[in-house]
């Protein structure tokens, strides 16, 4: 299948600022793909080319099989957009401002589907300025799938939800892999990408540093096993190598392990052997965070 997004050696900078640095990037339709890193990575910029509102300085890109550089506007009837921040007017309700952004496209969704989908039937009539945070950021999804576009591009999607609408979001968006919508989103929030994102891309100093699905990422990393125990106890005796911490008469140990099975085995003979507990014990196995402080530090 043609890529819907494909971008080769993309430079951009910024007087001083080299923003990206030869970027690589390619995702397949239907997919929902993750851009994470740090503030500075490049992430927005990256966001701004392929939305067409920044020029490269060097590379090649298509989206949809266009150079958003010179796309034109049957180019952005394929596209929804929803930034970071947006302003809604007050004064209109759910229903009012589907119906206004909808009749900007030649082929709209019927609202009444849009409002199902992003969850806000009970909120139809209701003004954009009465609406939580939550409710808003849903009509902001709503407002960029009115157009019923191929590729939908979510910067920071849900930067200061709690975490009940943080979840609810997360199924929304995942609904839309249901509708064949590709999606690219921006994240600071490991857990959402690594529940939402067929694959993710970890960007650092304007490059990619690490992309493929999540759990593969994290595949070659150690497994860390934590435990305590009282302070009387010497680090020395523990059958391995570990790195611990004194707090309060207490001694937290933790180790990293490729083997966490085989360890695990011989921390519990060691304990019983010693009458120690064990407590608090915990065998965490590698996440995308891992990966993405790794990599970022």
């Amino acid at each position: 299948m043609t890529p819907v997004i494909a971008a080769a050696g993309v430079v951009k900078d910024f007087e001083q600022v080299r923003a990206l640095d030869g970027l690589d990037l390619m995702v397949e339709p239907g997919e929902i793909f993750a851009v994470l890193g740090p503030n500075g990575a490049g992430k927005t910029t990256l966001l701004g080319i392929l939305e067409g509102y920044l020029s490269r300085d060097d590379g090649a890109v298509e989206v949809l099989g266009v150079d958003p550089a010179s796309a034109g506007s049957s180019w952005r009837q394929r596209i929804g957009i929803v930034l970071q921040e947006t302003s809604l007017e007050p004064l209109l309700t759910v229903r009012e401002s589907l119906e206004l952004y909808a009749g900007y496209y030649r082929t709209p969704r019927p609202v009444d589907e849009v409002i199902e989908m992003v969850g806000l039937e009970d909120s139809a009539q209701v003004r954009a300025g009465r609406l939580s945070g939550g409710q808003q950021r849903r009509l902001d999804v709503g407002i960029a799938m009115v157009g019923n576009p191929d590729l939908l591009f979510l910067d920071e999607p849900t930067t200061g939800f709690d975490p009940s609408a943080r979840r609810n979001a997360w199924e929304m968006i995942a609904g839309l892999r249901e509708l064949g919508t590709t999606v690219l989103l921006t994240t600071h929030y490991m857990e959402e990408a690594a529940t939402l994102a067929d694959r993710v891309a970890i960007v650092v100093g304007g490059a990619v540093a690490a992309e493929g699905k999540p759990a593969a990422l994290a595949e070659g990393l150690p497994t860390r096993i934590v435990f305590r125990v009282p302070d009387v106890v010497d680090p020395a005796s523990i059958p391995i190598q570990s790195d611990f911490i004194v707090r309060d008469g207490i001694l937290t140990v933790s180790i990293e392990t490729t083997d966490p099975t085989t360890d695990l085995e011989s921390l519990i003979a060691w304990a019983r052997s010693n009458g120690h507990s064990l407590d608090g014990l915990e065998v965490k196995t590698p996440s995308l965070e891992d990966v993405y402080m790794e990599l970022v530090g």
